[in-house]
């Protein structure tokens, strides 16, 4: 054994887990692998039960190379197997190469390693990372929590074939890992590429209307949650007759919908962050009904109340927000509509029963929205002799691929994203505390969990959970003080751990601009971001100073 270079490599290692470090301090078995030099003088691990050598014996250098060269702009790199890092090196002499990821397994077999060659150069780059007998799930978080495609482009995984065809069904199982979280990861930054900068702006803007004292809301029983699905034009008889009984909360796109039959509901909900939001409230706010809001929602919906209720989604700057100005409610929006998001409101007000009409998830007979929802009067102005009502509302209608399904006697149409948040409601279901009546339609049926009276008041939270902190300082000054964090933040990428917080916040604004300028290097990339949101929190400043 090289006790040497041993110790070597293991003291290049230190900015790693102190529990890998420790058991790589166990006693060196030589179980796993021997060495060899390959003809170009190199070492080369072999296994020591059936000869095989991980690399090339002629020149693992240049096989090394030849696999990297496949690559084209991957700027994330998974390597699965670590050999002698002789793919591990090819990837980080790569100028893309932003980020390195080694995934491989059994520890006693990676301390031998160590005792064969010098890897301190590519341990101490910062851009390798190593997980050694790593789970699935913690795989899965690993690179949820660090690939970020807006800065490191496309992700590529690299296999050290005569490693992983030694350990078949954990190489399988760490692949399957890493492609549902790019999964994960691809819905959500396509959501950033397109919304980042409006997030950005419209938080930054919000700010000035929680710049406050809020009294925590009234706690709340029984809700009944309207959405603007095509039954609740026969569902909004009982919603009169039964108006009493229940906290009545609108989904904005049902609010013009219950207007127009003279029902006011006690609250509105809005997550859009589009002025196409706008259009839900063309027929007013009445003056009883509460305004809830995403902190991400437009400026203009926000300025109907004289005190809305902000909450803070799933943005970055919103967590930010919350940590280090004052704590804002947070509200589950997963589910991607704001029929979920309504849901997960009414739960924080303390609901312990909530009804759900003109819930549909689908367009039962070809329809789309209920009377009195936006797209009506929209496309009645939109038509033309050219292009009629009809062919407006078949374009909306067609404009994804649809499933046909039958339900009794009707039938309705079915896309994936209405199959996805159908889907993520029947979920949530599951592991909420409070029961959940849905009002059948002519939509999709939903699956609801039941539970027992019992097991829901051993899990319910009797206290008011939708309430604000106090600010810490003036709005203001929160932004000028966030201003100069953004401009100090180093060009190296290499950040403490308040860097890396106001670094998370500019992620979602720096997958936009990169779908708009995708020859952006890293680097040019953050440059750009820092000059955007600087400049819109110049802009909100002013407004401020005069």
């Amino acid at each position: 054994m090289n006790n040497d270079l041993f110790k070597k490599n293991l003291n290049a290692l230190q900015r790693f887990d102190s529990l890998f470090i420790s058991l790589l301090n166990e006693k060196i078995t030589y179980i796993t692998y021997k060495s060899l030099k390959s003809s170009s003088g190199d070492i080369i691990p072999v296994f020591i039960d059936s000869d095989h050598a991980l690399h090339s014996l002629v020149d693992p250098h240049r096989e090394a190379k030849r696999i990297i060269n496949t690559l084209t702009d991957e700027g994330f790199i998974v390597v699965l197997g670590m050999g002698g890092a002789y793919l591990i090196e090819a990837a980080l002499e790569r100028k893309e190469t932003s980020f390195v990821l080694v995934i491989d397994y059994n520890i006693d077999g990676i301390s031998e390693l160590l005792c064969f060659k010098d890897y301190t150069k590519i341990f101490n780059d910062p851009r390798f990372h190593i997980l050694i007998d790593a789970d699935d799930e913690l795989i899965g978080q690993f690179i949820l929590n660090h690939y970020k495609p807006a800065l490191y482009g496309s992700l590529s995984t690299l296999l050290l074939k005569s490693r992983t065809n030694s350990d078949i069904e954990k190489f399988n199982n760490a692949v399957n890992a890493i492609e549902q979280t790019i999964k994960t990861i691809s819905q959500d930054y396509s959501v950033q590429a397109y919304f980042g900068t409006v997030w950005f702006s419209n938080i930054i803007r919000n700010l000035i209307y929680t710049n406050f004292d809020y009294a925590p809301h009234p706690l709340i029983k029984h809700a009944a949650i309207t959405a603007a699905g095509p039954s609740l034009n026969f569902q909004i008889s009982e919603i009169r007759e039964r108006r009493e009984e229940f906290f009545l909360l609108a989904t904005d796109t049902s609010l013009p919908c219950l207007i127009l039959e003279n029902i006011y509901p006690d609250a509105v909900v809005s997550i859009d962050c589009q002025h196409v939001g706008y259009h839900h409230f063309m027929s007013g706010l009445p003056e009883t009904t509460d305004l809830f809001l995403d902190l991400a929602s437009p400026p203009l919906i926000a300025s109907q109340s004289l005190k809305p209720y902000f909450f803070s989604g799933n943005h970055p700057l919103t967590g930010y927000i919350n940590k280090f100005w004052r704590s804002v409610p947070e509200i589950d929006t997963s589910g991607g509509n704001i029929t979920y998001s309504s849901i997960a409101l009414a739960e924080k007000l303390g609901a312990e029963t909530i009804e759900l009409f003109g819930a549909d998830f689908s367009y039962p007979k070809g329809l789309t929205y209920a009377k009195g929802s936006y797209v009506h009067p929209y496309f009645e102005k939109k038509q033309n002799r050219t292009c009629p009502l009809e062919s407006l509302n078949s374009t909306f209608l067609y404009r994804t691929p649809l499933i046909k399904k039958n339900i009794h006697t009707s039938w309705y149409y079915e896309n994936a994203s209405l199959s996805f948040y159908r889907e993520k409601l029947e979920a949530k279901t599951k592991t909420s505390d409070f029961k959940l009546i849905h009002k059948q339609g002519w939509g999709a049926p939903i699956k609801i969990s039941s539970k027992s009276s019992a097991e829901l008041l051993q899990t319910k939270q009797q206290e008011n959970l939708f309430k604000y902190g106090k600010c810490q300082i003036n709005a203001a000054d929160f932004l000028a003080d966030y201003r100069k964090d953004i401009l100090s933040l180093p060009v190296s990428g290499i950040y403490n751990e308040k860097e890396k917080n106001i670094f998370t916040t500019l992620l979602p604004a720096a997958a936009a601009l990169r779908r708009r300028s995708p020859e952006l290097n890293t680097e040019n990339l953050l440059e750009k971001t820092k000059e955007y949101c600087i400049k819109e929190i110049d802009k909100v400043l002013s407004i401020y100073t005069h």
